[in-house]
């Protein structure tokens, strides 16, 4: 008998600490035994697209000065504002979408060399993505998909991977649940897009969120957690044993980052009780044997 160790790895999102200058938030990150670095584009500039290929040099150099390998982009379109993807109006969908290009050129410029993992976009963004006045939801979701599936062969030749991201009805009509995401995925068929599980974004679906994970495990690529309302784990009573468990008996080995959203408290503070929270999971409850 053995006992089957983790093969994730913790990892945050920048937004948390956003007022810091980043060389600093990369340390404090890494001394607090995190080893992944997740960026918000918004917090790169008003374009965070336009920023100079010696600019993305100095990002990525500094995240792995510090032990730390870039994860991936999310959070996409806040910034430069006048972007959605699925409005009806074709001349700014279209830039929209090329916008993503973009952005997915931004990712892969800043991924870790020899990194473990390809980097990732997540693709949340719930206002640029929900229907607009005069259009459907269904209609919107077409616009998405279709969306997805042309700019799917440019993340692939750049080495991304695009990850649709279902979010709670209270932020969008646009993909809602995890099914909806998977079958979005199914239907576009290619390696370059896939989903990913987030805590606080799956607070309306209605089967056990483990349940839900090994269900659709084959097309996960990335896990968010915070409590259901958002804070960082530690701040409420989300069962996360049962979530560290589930992953490491499917031998998920992405990345699990944190996204907590209050930002009213001390970042480091709130990504020290994270972490500790997770840790004291990993090994709470029975371990997981296998034969």
């Amino acid at each position: 008998m053995g006992v089957v160790s983790a093969a994730y790895r913790f990892a945050t999102c920048n937004e948390l600490f956003q007022k810091m200058p980043l060389a600093d938030m990369c340390r404090v990150v890494s001394q607090l035994g995190y080893e992944g670095f997740e960026i918000a584009p918004f917090t790169l500039g008003e374009d965070p697209a336009a920023l100079s290929p010696e600019k993305r040099v100095e990002v990525r150099k500094t995240i792995s000065d510090e032990g730390l390998e870039f994860v991936g982009l999310h959070w996409l379109l806040t910034a430069p504002p006048g972007l959605q993807i699925v409005t009806t109006n074709e001349s700014i969908r279209l830039h929209s979408w090329n916008y993503v290009r973009l952005l997915i050129d931004l990712c892969a410029d800043l991924a870790t060399p020899g990194a473990r993992k390809r980097p990732v976009v997540v693709f949340g963004s719930p206002k640029q993505r929900t229907s607009v006045p005069g259009s459907s939801a269904a209609e919107a979701v077409r616009f998405f998909t279709a969306g997805m599936a042309d700019v799917a062969s440019h993340a692939e030749s750049r080495g991304v991977v695009l990850l649709v991201e279902a979010l709670s009805p209270s932020q969008t009509d646009v993909v809602t649940s995890l099914a909806e995401a998977v079958s979005i995925v199914r239907q576009i068929d290619s390696p370059a897009v896939q989903t990913m599980f987030d805590v606080h974004n799956a607070i309306d679906e209605t089967e056990p969120h483990t349940v839900l994970i090994e269900r659709y495990f084959s097309h996960i690529r990335h896990v968010h957690v915070n409590e259901m309302d958002g804070r960082e784990p530690g701040m409420g009573n989300y069962n996360f044993p049962a979530l560290l468990h589930k992953l490491t008996e499917l031998k998920y080995d992405g990345w699990v980052s944190l996204e907590a959203f209050d930002f009213s408290r001390d970042a480091g503070d709130v990504a020290a009780r994270a972490i500790n929270t997770l840790r004291a999971a990993q090994s709470a409850g029975e371990p997981i044997q296998i034969i």
